[in-house]
């Protein structure tokens, strides 16, 4: 599974504890990071004393759900307000977002984690003042991949939206696959107590 490459995002490591022939069972011990491959964030991952994984509201996490698309969206490309107007032209009845940019096909490589498309300031404001609680994508962040933690420019869109209490989801993938501008969202996270976040099961339920 795909793991932020930094000492504070553990690599997955699946190792056989029981086994058939000796114990007459099998069982496994797992070790993963609480952002590991299709995850959700809690604000306390960016925010000191935010809410953390557990306390996440379900409805914020099961309900409808809107698909943004910019198929095989081109790097560092910049997705502004006028963009998404396109497609969602009112946000009063919107709740959650889903951008669909086909990232997910440099799931396993380098590229994955390299000048992806971000979101800029005004949109994240546009979307959180809109009223929206969920924002969901296909690449490893809503920020610029070219902020500089070293400068103080880290994850800045990270924290505007959390601190706002809009829960991300990271990571997603096979959005190609849903055909239909809205469909019901169910995004259920592992329940860490205190947890920053939590690798994920995400479906998207369509009527067909």
């Amino acid at each position: 599974m795909l793991t932020f490459i930094a000492p504070w995002h553990p690599m997955v490591e699946i190792s056989i504890m029981g086994r058939h022939g000796l114990e007459g069972r099998e069982t496994r011990k797992i070790v993963f990071g609480t952002h590991t491959g299709t995850h959700i964030d809690a604000p306390a991952h960016f925010v000191p004393g935010g809410s953390t994984i557990d306390e996440t509201s379900l409805d914020a996490l099961v309900g409808k759900a809107f698909l943004v698309r910019f198929p095989q969206c081109l790097p560092k490309r910049k997705i502004n307000i006028r963009d998404v107007k396109k497609q969602l032209p009112d946000l009063s009845k919107v709740k959650r977002v889903i951008f669909r940019f086909d990232w997910s096909r440099f799931w396993g490589q380098e590229q994955f984690y390299k000048d992806w498309p971000f979101f800029s300031l005004e949109l994240a404001s546009w979307l959180i003042e809109g009223g929206v609680t969920l924002v969901g994508m296909d690449t490893p962040s809503p920020d610029n991949p070219m902020d500089d933690r070293a400068s103080g420019n880290d994850s800045p869109l990270h924290k505007l939206f959390l601190k706002n209490g809009v829960t991300l989801v990271e990571y997603l993938a096979r959005l190609d696959e849903v055909k239909t501008d809205s469909f019901d969202l169910v995004a259920l996270p592992l329940k860490i107590k205190q947890g920053d976040g939590s690798p994920s099961r995400v479906i998207a339920l369509v009527n067909e």
